[in-house]
């Protein structure tokens, strides 16, 4: 079965339906979604967006705590034009209905957090995320020109490659013409074809053991790109949240940033608070410098969590800035009021990706990317917070320009094959899928994570390529299903991310070796793959 679109969508967060949004007034729009359209990584952003908006801040501010934070790796023109294209998106946002908490005196409410010297973040109480995702999906819905295709899995983007040519990441002229797409309700895999395509899959941090991120976080974008000989940029920069909620109850939920802009303080299992050790800026400090206090802590003192202090806060304070935490927190019963918070790190951001230009064009013609499953050089080796909702609204605009130019000049390809499973069956050995997917997320966990060393680099590239080998014989022979695609992305996007962290011989923003513990004086440009 074929699908033809004008322009298609894989991925329903802010950044996909931000997109679709502009293009479908000058084409139709597919959306593909795995589950339902509102899963998505947006969804599930606490904080905020970060903008200039206070009389007493400045563009320059922003930019300069965004570089500090990248260090060194950020690109200079492509964090200003997002800074300054900021304002812009919030008032889009407002216009299109979005309700942010404001102030006692009517204003947008404007809270800091870690690496910002101004507060900047523009928020929807503790929710900002399923806020924004609220009204672009709403508006989404309602587009005629839009069709949004839920439980809908992308397999594979379609290029030259599935058209018996020889494709390589250094072909000058490789084209996307579409994905091969898993309906998973009826089993059949459809082409949907498309004259631009949009990626728009969010992140991985389901590689990991211990992430914030929703199941669907299987890196299927990056991977899908790098198959599709795409340039993937800078994967040894893993953001690790330094504070999820540590009970066996809690699945990883994430303590936003915003309960440390608001005061909080972090505190060892014997009431020090031990942040003022390792940075001036104590419990603001960028997240990379908290989480590696916070291991450092851990490994120091045998402990599995330190703990999140806002009993110094007034009840009503806590309940009004962070609603859906105290919730949980209570839930679990946690009073934050009264009861000390236990948190732990886990994998929370990827600040490399499929690399793109300043106009979300990947290396493929035809294939933009936007949000976190693009490399686009505002976060450089350490994302500040807030800035990816920031970027990811920036880049659907960026990107929607650009493609809605290119597909005035671009026709559907009518020579697609077929999707071949011919000699695959049906199997029950779905024991190999969830164990395997396991032991990844171990190794990733054991030997990547925080800090790292080339004896724990070369020890996972060793297991993760036994794995690579494993799964790839079970999915020759095997029909394509969900679980089995994703372990296979996963898998993919676990060696992106050593092969990355072994080419760096340095510590430098989110990438840490014991090995070689200081920055290298001549910078090292972006890890390319």
């Amino acid at each position: 079965m074929i699908k033809k679109f004008d322009f298609l969508v894989i991925g329903s967060g802010s950044a996909g339906l931000s997109f679709a949004l502009d293009v479908a007034e000058k084409g139709t729009v597919g959306i593909i979604t795995k589950k339902n359209s509102a899963e998505s990584n947006t969804n599930y952003a606490q904080g905020g967006i970060a903008t200039v908006l206070d009389q007493y801040d400045s563009f320059e501010k922003h930019v300069e705590d965004t570089l500090i934070a990248g260090a060194g790796l950020c690109k200079p023109k492509v964090v200003r034009m997002a800074v300054q294209s900021g304002p812009d998106m919030i008032r889009k946002l407002i216009e299109l209905g979005a309700d942010f908490t404001k102030s006692n005196e009517g204003k947008l409410h404007l809270v800091r957090e870690g690496g910002h010297s101004h507060n900047r973040i523009i928020h929807a109480d503790d929710m900002t995320g399923r806020e924004i995702e609220r009204v672009l999906l709403a508006k989404a819905g309602m587009h005629p020109n839009i069709t949004i295709l839920e439980h809908h899995f992308a397999m594979e983007l379609i290029t030259e490659h599935h058209l018996g040519q020889k494709v390589t990441r250094y072909t000058s002229e490789k084209n996307c013409f579409g994905a091969y797409v898993l309906d998973t309700k009826t089993e059949k895999v459809e082409k949907v074809l498309a004259k631009a395509t949009l990626l728009a899959t969010g992140g991985a941090g389901q590689v990991y053991l211990h992430s914030t991120n929703p199941e669907i976080a299987t890196g299927d974008g990056v991977a899908m790109a790098y198959r599709a000989k795409a340039r993937v940029s800078n994967m040894e920069f893993i953001q690790f949240h330094p504070t999820s909620l540590y009970h066996p109850e809690s699945d990883s939920f994430l303590i936003s940033e915003a309960a440390r802009g608001h005061g909080g303080i972090l505190r060892n299992k014997k009431g020090k608070a031990f942040m003022a050790d390792y940075d001036e800026r104590a419990d603001l400090a960028p997240r990379d410098i908290v989480a590696r206090a916070i291991d450092d802590q851990l490994k120091k003192h045998g402990d599995d969590h330190v703990y999140l202090d806002l009993t110094h806060l007034k009840k009503e304070d806590i309940i009004k800035w962070l609603p859906n935490i105290y919730g949980k927190c209570l839930s679990l019963n946690i009073d934050m009021a009264v009861n000390m918070v236990p948190v732990v790190p886990a994998a929370h951001y990827i600040c490399g990706g499929v690399w793109t230009n300043i106009d979300g064009e990947t290396t493929i013609k035809g294939l933009f990317a936007a949000g976190e499953v693009a490399c686009t050089g505002i976060h450089g080796a350490n994302r500040l917070a807030s800035n990816s909702l920031l970027e990811a609204l920036v880049f659907a605009r960026r990107s929607a320009i650009k493609a809605m130019d290119y597909i005035q000049h671009i026709s559907h390809r009518e020579d697609i094959p077929e999707w071949d499973d011919s000699g695959t069956v049906n199997t029950e050995e779905w024991v190999l899928i969830s164990h395997n997917k396991l032991e990844l997320q171990q190794v990733m966990w054991d030997y990547v994570g925080i800090v790292r060393s080339d004896l724990r680099l070369n020890r996972a590239f060793r297991r993760t390529k036994l794995l690579h080998v494993e799964v790839e014989n079970f999915y020759i022979r095997t029909k394509v299903n969900v679980p089995l695609c994703q372990l296979r992305n996963m898998i993919a996007v676990a060696y992106l991310i050593i092969s990355s962290a072994m080419e760096r011989k340095e510590s430098r923003g989110l990438h840490y070796m014991t090995d070689y513990p200081e920055k290298k004086e001549e910078l090292i440009q972006d890890t390319i793959l």
